[in-house]
């Protein structure tokens, strides 16, 4: 399989589903933005929402 430019094999539904949440996960949560002032996107949305 190949996901986002990443190739790799998976032995199960599960284990690409696992992939997939894990990714999921780093792009909302971890992947810093320097749009959104070197925050996560979460982090950031949070930060606009409070001082709104």
């Amino acid at each position: 399989e190949m996901y986002y430019g990443h190739e790799k094999d998976f032995s199960s539904f599960e284990e690409f589903s696992a992939a997939i949440d894990e990714y999921i996960d780093y792009y909302n949560n971890r992947r810093i933005q320097s749009e959104a002032k070197w925050m996560p996107p979460v982090k950031f949305r949070m930060t606009s929402i409070c001082s709104a």
